[in-house]
């Protein structure tokens, strides 16, 4: 798997979000587009059912991805499921899970599957977590994550106790850390992975990379498009540190050079 590890990009001359896809379409053969969805393409939400996907995004994600001649994917810690009802009725190139799952722009399909003894894991930690009032458990079948932004004072105690879960899953899986949540996660899977994959296919293929999200989980991400000469933005939270070349205000930014 692909290290993680993060280069500090060159913060001299930053490139502009505006300037990216202003070149994107001027030469749609050259690019292709690489887009996180919670807190990039759409804003962060209490709980994942408060997700709000404006009713102009999905067709105009579907007309860019077309100009880009299909060289769009959706990269993303989401389900595959999740993220196709929140995008209906277009069925999208994506990487759920952080790549442990994907749907290719030919619509082959790679399912992560979990054993009994991860659903007794779950099962566990759901439990335990009714202990912690506002704290949310999110099962995504091959992976679970513990949401506390309803309850921020566990934060500390629901780490620990998210640590201890994750070495009893064993060595398969791993630990991810994002913004207010902790994830159970295959550990094999990362972004920069799912967009290498991406990237070694047609209609990916041979062509410069631009990747954009906003939270630890995309660092691999800009860490392979950014090798691969490419553009990469990190969307709010400016002052995180990150390998991004670049920085975007919010996704509403992002929506708005998406509908174009």
């Amino acid at each position: 798997m692909m290290s993680t590890a993060r280069a500090e990009a060159p913060q001299d001359n930053p490139p502009l979000i505006e300037d990216a896809f202003a070149m994107l379409r001027q030469e749609p053969d050259k690019w292709a587009v690489f887009l996180d969805i919670d807190g990039c393409l759409l804003d962060l939400a209490p709980t994942p059912d408060e997700i709000v996907v404006p009713p102009d995004l999905p067709p105009a994600i579907e007309k860019l991805r077309l100009k880009l001649g299909g060289a769009l994917a959706l990269v993303t810690g989401r389900g595959l499921a999740y993220a196709d009802a929140l995008f209906d009725p277009f069925p999208f190139p994506i990487a759920g899970l952080h790549g442990a799952e994907m749907r290719g722009p030919d619509g082959a399909m790679i399912h992560a599957e979990a054993p009994p003894a991860f659903a007794q894991l779950k099962h566990a930690l759901s439990e335990e977590a009714k202990s912690m009032p506002g704290v949310l458990i999110e099962d995504k079948g091959a992976a679970v994550a513990a949401h506390y932004r309803l309850a921020p004072q566990y934060e500390l105690a629901l780490g620990e106790r998210m640590r201890a879960f994750a070495e009893a899953a064993g060595p398969d899986w791993a630990l991810q850390l994002g913004k207010m949540v902790y994830e159970i996660r295959p550990a094999r899977a990362s972004k920069g992975d799912a967009v290498e994959r991406f990237l070694s296919a047609p209609p990916f293929h041979g062509r410069l990379p631009i990747a954009l999200g906003d939270d630890l989980t995309d660092e691999s991400m800009f860490a392979v498009a950014n090798a691969r000469g490419g553009l990469t933005f990190r969307v709010g939270h400016h002052e995180a540190k990150t390998c991004a070349q670049g920085t975007v205000e919010s996704p509403r930014v992002v929506r708005e050079m998406v509908v174009g």
